[in-house]
């Protein structure tokens, strides 16, 4: 136990702090060491008053020190509806030092993604997406800090940083690997719950290591700080009771020691009694009072000062406090000199900022302003803030706290606000504000607009919300057509992300029917057949696929709502294996010179992705890879331009790896596809786009060879029943049944494929290149059953043969050949051989080529085969014909 001041200690709250402070000195040398070293996360937890600002401070010290730039942030109390506030707060010293020309240049393409979040850059005029806005928030932060090493991030109070700080937070720390930099987070247990504390979790998880609990000073130490502070008089009784009434609390015993020289109390026995009473005036009700002693105009001052919470300047404080500027720098003057707020950089240019002593003071000084007056001074600084030009968001936090009042100015301010909210990808500060508006409330001409607007909001975090906020807007007078059908097709995905597919339909179904013909209808009708036409259960509307083609058969493609119809019928005619070069000329038609038409394109929002990306899949499963891959390509580079991270990234991706499959490019599949799988992680498990990467991933590797890889992948990622409510590319159930068939579990495995069969079949679901279930099966049913095998076989060549594309007749010749023995098995290889020449598709080509070169005992042709294996990555195939050249049983 230390029982005296540690000499290294500068401050009476780092008594008792040697492992603490040891483990911070160590992480700066780690840092400071080598600049190619990997980051390092700290994080202290503990009670208010334990010493957590104290040891960020002596943080700082030791690293400034060392000459490592530091840079720190704090959250607040009344300041956790400010979105980005922390990392703004954190970001400051690089920011101010840099011109705006600089900052664009510096940061590149993610000035414009991040820089409306950090405050530097205009926000565009849609809606940010909140996972683009924290990559590109973490890659600035990424080249600040190679720029700045050695670099310190200090960040205080994080319980009470803002969500969308502690987003970006739980990611930098995930990347702190390979990029040299100190981040200490000091924080309260408990305190925050919901998505906040799962950031804060994630971010402990990140460390590596424990957290740091800080507990309560000892006796001793308590007593030895008493002795420093008040002299080596102080008597034992005296010194225990110091402790007993401040439980140990660091900043509590500082504050009742100051009391106590302040008063003059002498520190023995017979005055023990008194601790008590002085410490009940630095906290709470005995604050409150204390303050109250100083006067009314200091009082007032430290209510504005608790109002604006940061940002607190003289001036501004004496505008909120109705005080002259003389009595306004009075008044700050006795509230330092009692020790209840604090300059907060001394040495800083421009005016002085000031802070709370402590950020208990701060809550104590709030929650001590009458209910009505609290409100009511938020609403002047809400005018102060909007009077400054700062805009409608930030004085948000203000407006929020006003009491509700049939207010029309405040409900467009609050509707202004959460625009701009959105703008820079702060979705949950947007909802705050609408539905705060909703309380006012709204007139009613425009409350469905702002329930509209609302359940735009909460789309992309809370589809259920979504549901409940749209269907109220639609039954409300007020949304006019266009933002009416908005509305119904925004309802619509809700209930499609909300799994309700069925009322999905039904949702744009009758919206359809209550309008006239024209393009708006065909609009609701096309979203009608793209929800049934991504929907996998079994369940389908009798007739639609009739329905479909005979509405697109009198579309031309001159509007996008004829476009869309036209890529949904080719969707449909690919998946039920129509003919291929048809559905290419249908696919053909939606596009504008051999380009998406002007409103759908991939960041466009009144079209879903979706519907791209069934013209992609249509592309792609009719051998016609070149342009699949240009729109999967154009998708992917759109994404980045726009810093659309999330689902959307997840999916352009996998897509990207998709293609690259389908054309034999294997180990760049499986890099698209791993980097799909890591962004579809941070999204969330069971959705479809994590189902899409993931399978892609399996059936990619299985092309590669690599089961064991494969199989372990699909246990660690939850590839298995129960699939998801919509369709993915390729068809789930027939990777996973191939997977089976591939690690021995043939039984099995012939049972996932005689499902997947079952489940395409009631859908009517016949290409065979996308549902392959009918090919494994015929091969693994060979010896056990070989008559169900070839009827198999049979109905796959019939399929194949119907699409006609090349890959299609190649693969059910391949199928056929492996059912057969001797000249006939070897002329159908031959053939397959032939026809997967002329496909795109490579890594397909290399095993018809080995088994041909099998077949045949052909030694150019196993050579040829290992070649073109070799070159898609396909290391499974390469070994199987090196076994069949090392073996040259009977080869010419």
């Amino acid at each position: 136990m230390t029982e005296a001041r540690s000499p290294a200690a500068p401050s009476a709250a780092l008594w008792e702090r040697d492992e603490e402070l040891a483990a911070i000195a160590e992480a700066v040398d780690v840092l400071c060491a080598d600049r190619h070293s990997p980051g390092t996360l700290l994080v202290l937890r503990g009670e208010a008053g334990l010493g957590k600002t104290a040891l960020l401070a002596e943080t700082r010290r030791i690293a400034e020190q060392r000459g490592c730039t530091v840079w720190s942030a704090r959250g607040g109390e009344t300041l956790r509806t400010v979105p980005f506030n922390v990392v703004r707060q954190l970001l400051q010293p690089a920011l101010v030092s840099m011109l705006p020309e600089e900052a664009r240049e510096y940061l590149g393409d993610w000035y414009g993604i991040a820089g409306p979040a950090l405050g530097i850059a205009d926000p565009g005029d849609g809606q940010a997406d909140p996972q683009g806005v924290c990559e590109g928030l973490v890659a600035a932060v990424r080249r600040l800090a190679r720029r700045d090493w050695p670099l310190v991030l200090l960040i205080d109070d994080a319980h009470w940083a803002d969500q969308e700080t502690l987003y970006w937070l739980a990611a930098f720390a995930e990347r702190l690997a390979d990029l040299s930099v100190l981040v200490v987070v000091a924080r309260r247990p408990g305190e925050i719950s919901g998505v906040s504390a799962r950031h804060l979790d994630a971010v402990a998880d990140a460390a590596g290591r424990p957290v740091t609990n800080l507990s309560a000073l000892t006796p001793e130490a308590a007593a030895g700080l008493t002795r420093a502070t008040l002299g080596e008089n102080a008597d034992a009784a005296f010194c225990r009771e110091v402790w007993a009434v401040t439980g140990g609390n660091p900043y509590e015993t500082v504050e009742l020691l100051a009391k106590v020289q302040d008063s003059e109390l002498e520190p023995v026995e017979a005055h023990a009694g008194e601790l008590r009473e002085l410490n009940r005036s630095a906290r709470g009700g005995g604050l409150v009072s204390r303050l109250e002693e100083l006067g009314i105009d200091a009082t007032r001052f430290a209510w504005a000062a608790a109002i604006l919470g940061d940002g607190i300047t003289v001036d501004l404080v004496a505008q909120l406090a109705t005080l002259g500027p003389d009595e306004a720098a009075r008044c700050a003057e006795r509230l330092r000199n009692a020790r209840i707020l604090t300059v907060r950089d001394p040495a800083s240019a421009g005016p002085a900022e000031l802070d709370f002593v402590h950020p208990l003071i701060a809550t104590a000084v709030y929650n001590s302003i009458p209910d009505a007056l609290r409100r009511a001074m938020h609403g002047i600084a809400a005018r102060i803030v909007t009077d400054s030009g700062r805009g409608a968001a930030a004085a948000a936090r203000h407006l929020l706290e006003v009491h509700p009042d049939d207010d029309e100015e405040l409900v467009w301010q609050l509707r202004e606000a959460a625009r701009e909210h959105l703008a820079v990808g702060a979705p949950d500060a947007a909802r705050r504000c609408l539905e705060r508006a909703l309380e006012e409330p709204p007139r009613p001409e425009i409350h469905a607009h702002v329930l509209y607007e609302l359940g735009s909001a909460t789309f992309l975090t809370a589809p259920a919300r979504t549901i409940g906020h749209l269907r109220t807007a639609l039954g409300m007078p007020g949304l006019d057509d266009d933002r009416r059908v908005d509305a119904v097709i925004r309802l619509s995905q809700a209930l499609l992300h909300n799994d309700q597919m069925e009322e999905a339909v039904r949702t744009v179904e009758a919206e359809a029917a209550r309008l006239p013909a024209g393009p708006t209808r065909m609009r609701l009708q096309a979203v009608r057949f793209m929800w049934e036409g991504v929907h996998a259960g079994e369940s389908l509307t009798p007739g639609r696929s009739e329905r479909l083609a005979g509405l697109a058969a009198t579309c031309t493609g001159r509007d996008n709502a004829e476009r869309a119809l036209l890529i949904l019928r080719g969707f449909d005619a690919m998946m039920r294996g129509e003919n291929a070069e048809e559905i290419v000329e249908i696919c053909d038609r939606a596009l504008v010179n051999g380009r998406l038409a002007p409103g759908l394109g991939w960041t466009d929002s009144e079209w879903g992705v979706e519907l791209l990306l069934m013209l992609a899949g249509s592309y792609a499963y009719t051998d016609r890879l070149d342009r699949a891959e240009a729109l999967y390509s154009e998708a992917l580079q759109a994404y980045d331009t726009a810093g659309w991270g999330g689902g959307h990234l997840v999916l352009a991706h996998a897509y990207v790896g998709l293609a690259h499959r389908r054309r034999g490019r294997l180990e760049a599949a499986e890099n698209s596809l791993r980097e799909s799988l890591r962004l579809a992680e941070r999204v969330g498990r069971g959705l479809p786009l994590y189902w899409t990467a993931i399978c892609n991933l399996v059936d990619t590797l299985l092309a590669r060879g690599h089961v064991d890889e494969a199989w372990a992948m699909a246990e660690r990622h939850g590839f298995a029943p129960p699939y998801p409510s919509t369709v993915v590319l390729p068809d789930p159930r027939s990777v996973r049944g191939r997977l089976l068939l591939a690690v021995g579990r043939t039984k099995e495995g012939v049972n996932e494929l005689e499902a997947a069969e079952k489940a395409a079949a009631a859908r009517g679901h016949h290409n065979p290149v996308h549902v392959f279930a009918a090919a494994d099966l015929a091969r693994a049913l060979a010896a056990e059953d070989p008559a169900r095998a070839a009827r198999l076989a049979v109905d796959v060549r019939r399929r194949a043969e119907r699409l006609g594309t090349d890959t299609a007749i190649g693969e059910a010749l391949r199928v056929a050949a492996a059912l057969e023995t001797g000249q006939r098995a070897v002329r159908l290889a031959g053939q397959a051989v032939t026809y997967l020449e002329s496909s795109p598709c490579q890594y397909e080509h290399a095993a018809a080529r080995i088994e041909y070169g099998v077949l045949a005992r052909s030694v150019p042709d196993l050579e040829r085969g290992v070649a073109l294996a070799r070159s898609c990555g396909a290391d499974g195939l390469v070994e199987r014909a090196r076994a069949a050249l090392a073996a040259g049983v009977g080869l010419r």
